[in-house]
């Protein structure tokens, strides 16, 4: 086709790039179905584990399918110690991101599983991936404060050993339902960035320890995962209840995003941001920190005021970045926490892209020159 009748979409908006049976939105209606099923319910009913077996496999599991796929996961959090020796290693004023991508690569060389054809290396990559993360995250955040990493505990539930492993204390039950449930909600939503990104890189039937590791990298943009922590930088801008408004009309006129704000699909408010959202409201209600959820909320109303006509609500990352604080998680560990949550998308995705592989090749709108003569090198000017 000639250059001149190509037609140049930007970001892909709207292009399909994949079938897949995942999962599914509904932009106009706010739904999210995982495997045809309603994340609302799967975060109301399931648990973060039993979830991910449904993305990966297709299904959800036996109480012996599960049961394995648990102990499998448990039993295989701990990281080597070559890779907590390399971590300390690594630079203290690096972002927790850095630290996820750069091991989650490393791991590729202590578990080697190029033949990406064989369902054996495939069960054990998912195994790995999804029980390793967390420990990463958590040891990469002790390490950078000075403290010793923490062994997993092979007593606790996923999200319960997370929490354990970040504070060396176990979460009370609120807690902990709320940490799985983010995770859940994290756990796919269709061809965004870095689920493309992995499926790309996947195509190349490359190993999964570097298609995770560059979906991680894809996700660590302030306009994908990242916008969460930059919610809570927003709203501590803010600073009052007060100065909701002129701040949201300045930035209205000055045409700059607001973060948390807005989402290519959702033409309504996101599911998963309501529910959230319920969570700050249990998390804040006796909290002397509620003056942030307060802001929040203004924000929510002001912003429905002066863009609800043009369909824009807030997405996840509005109320995600507040419940992870009243949580007491650090803020730049948001993301990696999405990063946790969201492996097993990607890793489902990788499975699927493998069922009927062919490599992504995408074409180009050449706009350059034609027939440059080359100039000496002491002609140019």
């Amino acid at each position: 086709m000639d250059e001149k009748e190509m037609e140049v979409v930007p970001g892909l908006a709207g292009i399909p790039a994949a079938e897949s049976s995942i999962s599914f939105i509904d932009g106009e209606k706010g739904i999210l179905e995982y495997r045809g099923i309603l994340a609302e319910v799967l975060a109301e009913k399931s648990n973060f584990l039993e979830v991910s077996y449904l993305l990966i496999f297709g299904r959800l599991p036996t109480s012996e399918e599960l049961k394995k796929f648990k102990n499998d996961i448990t039993y295989h959090s701990r990281l080597k110690l070559k890779i907590l020796r390399m971590m300390e290693f690594l630079p203290e004023n690096g972002h927790p991101m850095e630290y996820l991508q750069s091991v989650t690569s490393a791991m590729g060389m202590y578990y080697p599983a190029r033949n990406v054809l064989s369902e054996d290396v495939r069960y054990w990559s998912v195994v790995r991936l999804i029980a390793k993360l967390p420990t990463i995250v958590a040891s990469c955040h002790r390490l950078r404060h000075g403290d010793a990493p923490i062994q997993p505990n092979n007593d606790l539930s996923f999200a319960a050993n997370f929490y354990y492993m970040l504070f060396e204390k176990i979460p009370d039950p609120l807690t902990e339902k709320i940490l799985d449930v983010m995770l859940i909600l994290h756990a796919d939503h269709t061809m965004n960035a870095s689920t493309f990104s992995a499926r790309v890189v996947g195509s190349t039937l490359a190993d999964p320890y570097t298609i995770v590791a560059s979906a991680i990298g894809t996700l660590s943009g302030p306009l994908h995962g990242g916008a969460n922590e930059e919610v809570i930088h927003m709203l501590n801008e803010i600073g009052t209840t007060e100065n909701v408004r002129p701040y949201i009309e300045k930035k209205l006129e000055k045409r700059d995003k607001i973060m948390g704000v807005g989402h290519r699909i959702y033409k309504t408010k996101d599911p998963r941001s309501t529910i959230l959202q319920s969570f700050a409201q249990q998390l804040f209600k006796d909290s002397k920190k509620v003056k942030i959820l307060k802001i929040a909320e203004e924000v929510e109303k002001v912003v429905h005021e002066k863009l609800s006509h043009k369909k824009i609500f807030p997405n996840i990352d509005f109320y995600s970045g507040i419940v992870f604080q009243g949580l007491g998680i650090p803020t730049d560990l948001f993301t990696p926490i999405f990063a946790m949550g969201r492996v097993s998308g990607w890793l489902a995705h990788w499975l699927e892209q493998l069922k009927t592989n062919k490599i992504y090749r995408p074409d180009q709108k050449y706009i350059g020159t034609h027939n440059q003569p080359y100039t000496p090198i002491e002609e140019r000017r």
